[in-house]
């Protein structure tokens, strides 16, 4: 897909891998559609903030009427980044911090693509881009909650793009290893994020995959930082 003067929504876009990706975004020459809970500190003639909280169906409905309003109705990709992870036993989490997972990290996909799936069937041209988790592929003690909700993200990802190929659109489901985000600000004995990949890593492999030839589809891409525990001391 040429990105020039193509509309692009990224969801969770305050920090991290999203405002990662709206900035390499606007590099290739994309209007970019921000949704998230709090406006980034990103100032761009093609970049327009949308408050949004996608574990509420109202507040995406809210956002892409206003997307939809002020930049057009061809929304050509989507890259669903909001999420969070809250560690705990199984038998120790509460029921909100569990339902906050689900909420934010299913849910919201489901909310978002939903509404921008009818046009880009329409067009014959979109690429949803989901981005899950190393999670999503395996189980971590203490993190049931979030593996089950990117193991989820990975089901919903390979289903649907069995449904859409037909009509042109792509679906690529990105399983990131450890990245230096405030993601794992909340964490306990993580001592090593000079070693973990950077956003803008992720966000250089969003764009590869946008930009890829119409008939090239990345369905699955797994990504990890390669010395995650830095180089081995000679």
């Amino acid at each position: 897909m040429d990105l020039q003067g193509k509309i692009a929504v990224v969801t969770g876009v305050s920090k991290g891998i999203g405002l990662s990706t709206v900035e390499a975004l606007l590099e290739k020459g994309a209007i970019v559609a921000g949704w998230g809970r709090t406006k980034p500190a990103l100032e761009h003639q093609d970049f327009h903030f949308f408050e949004c909280d996608v574990r509420y169906p109202d507040s995406v409905q809210n956002a892409f009427d206003q997307t939809l309003s002020r930049l057009g109705v061809h929304i050509a990709v989507l890259v669903n980044n909001a999420g969070l992870g809250i560690a705990g036993k199984l038998d120790e989490q509460s029921i909100d911090d569990w339902q906050t997972m689900f909420e934010t990290n299913v849910n919201g996909v489901f909310y978002c693509t939903r509404l921008v799936l009818p046009e880009m069937k329409e067009q014959g041209e979109g690429h949803i881009i989901n981005i899950s988790s190393i999670a999503g592929t395996t189980g971590i003690e203490e993190m049931s909650g979030y593996c089950g909700s990117k193991h989820a993200v990975r089901g919903i990802s390979q289903s649907l793009y069995k449904e859409v190929r037909n009509y042109g659109i792509k679906v690529t489901c990105i399983y990131p290893g450890s990245v230096n985000t405030n993601f794992f600000d909340n964490f306990e004995n993580i001592t090593s994020r000079e070693n973990m990949m950077r956003p803008e890593d992720i966000a250089s492999t969003i764009v590869h995959a946008l930009e890829s030839h119409p008939n090239y589809h990345h369905v699955d891409i797994e990504v990890r930082p390669l010395m995650p525990k830095g180089r081995i001391q000679k």
